[in-house]
């Protein structure tokens, strides 16, 4: 097993921003711009959002964060693995510790935006294998054929 660390992070540090930026770019290059839901630094540097970074051997591979949407419900954001480091488990292990830290907060359930074409399928399916599962729009999103909605109920699954 590949051994991650995952800590808090500031989005305005250099390694969390060439990571956004990098997600930020891919994001731009398979959506078009009214699509792209992903939060730029500022965005992630919001008393409402906890943005940690994943790093093995002490170099950043992955980020991700959890939002605050409600007392006990969480959106799942930035969620972005180096290019580089896809298939080594970070994304699976990040995903794991956004759950449990978001279980820790009592919360009922984790929501979730992502696109909708083949190129996003294996983010899909990731969350599928965790018990995600496709649902309207939730907050301040609107329906938008480039997305994909999804929600957990934590309640419902160990």
């Amino acid at each position: 097993m590949i051994d991650f660390q995952i800590s808090p992070a500031s989005p305005n540090d250099r390694e969390a921003e060439l990571l956004i930026r990098r997600h930020l770019d891919q994001m731009a290059s398979q959506s078009p711009e009214e699509s792209c839901h992903a939060l730029d630094g500022s965005g992630l540097d919001n008393p409402s959002v906890a943005f940690f970074l994943l790093r093995r051997e002490g170099m950043a591979l992955g980020m991700g964060a959890l939002k605050r949407l409600a007392e006990d419900a969480f959106e799942l954001k930035s969620m972005h693995t180096l290019a580089e480091a896809r298939g080594s488990g970070a994304g699976r292990a990040m995903l794991e510790y956004l759950l449990d830290l978001a279980r820790g907060e009592n919360a009922a359930g984790i929501y979730l935006e992502t696109g909708s074409t083949p190129d996003f399928q294996p983010a899909r399916k990731l969350y599928e294998s965790y018990g995600f599962t496709e649902c309207g729009p939730f907050g301040d999103y609107a329906e938008d054929p480039w997305s994909t909605f999804m929600h957990l109920d934590l309640r419902s699954v160990p």
